[in-house]
């Protein structure tokens, strides 16, 4: 993986097939895949396996698990035959939550989620935070690794304040972040490029579109695109 970008490749596809090609065109230049719940509820458990079997991708399982302790633990247990590099958990179950999780996959990154980055400020006052959403992922992210979570979930705007809180051995995971070359979309409101992430201290940033939308070029075509980000991100170093 050191040698590879540190991107986390969103595989959002309702084709497995297609799925396991875009790791293989990519997996010499991305060091993670993120399999979301969408994918897991359509291919389940055997999806996964697909990918990992026909592949050597690290694999970030994001399921966002979020309920009793009782029920994440059993649920993280479930998915432990999967071997997953990192599996999400929203921050916000708890402490005892995040533990239940964190004692069920010792192997695994367990991932706490802090405020979506799709979430305006204006959203996270209408939720029922009681801090801006700066603050209040901060307390999170703080929650979330005091309960054994070895990564964290964040919007790009909070990469520094979170490093600060949670120290140097956690790895921070970035989605909401666009290529210089790309429009903003809408889906994610608070952003900024991957350079600009990784420069800030994020261990890897998130993308999915502005690389697998080369595939219908291609498959060297999206390998290609997955190179200009790279190099867009290491040129800062």
């Amino acid at each position: 993986m050191n040698n590879k970008a540190p991107i986390v490749l969103a595989i959002d596809t309702s084709d497995l097939n297609t799925a396991i090609s875009w790791v293989k065109a990519t997996e010499d230049v991305v060091s993670v895949y993120k399999l979301g719940l969408e994918f897991f509820l359509t291919f389940g458990g055997e999806g996964v396996r697909a990918i990992t079997q026909n592949t050597e991708a690290d694999i970030f399982l994001d399921l966002k698990l979020h309920d009793i302790e009782h029920t994440v633990a059993g649920a993280a247990r479930a998915v432990s035959s999967l071997k997953p590099k990192f599996l999400t958990v929203h921050a916000s179950g708890g402490a005892a939550m995040m533990r239940a999780a964190a004692d069920a996959l010792p192997t695994t990154f367990v991932t706490g989620v802090t405020v979506l980055t799709s979430l305006s400020e204006i959203d996270v006052q209408s939720i029922g935070f009681r801090d801006n959403s700066l603050e209040s992922a901060v307390r999170l992210a703080s929650l979330a690794t005091a309960a054994g979570a070895r990564a964290i979930v964040c919007s790009p705007l909070e990469i520094q304040a979170i490093r600060l809180a949670v120290g140097d051995a956690v790895t921070i995971i970035t989605p909401g972040v666009r290529p210089a070359d790309v429009a903003h979309n809408d889906d994610q409101v608070r952003t900024m490029t991957p350079r600009e992430a990784i420069d800030r201290g994020a261990n890897f940033v998130v993308i999915g579109r502005p690389i697998t939308m080369y595939w219908q070029q291609g498959a060297s075509a999206m390998r290609d695109r997955a190179l200009e980000i790279a190099h867009q991100i290491n040129s800062v170093h």
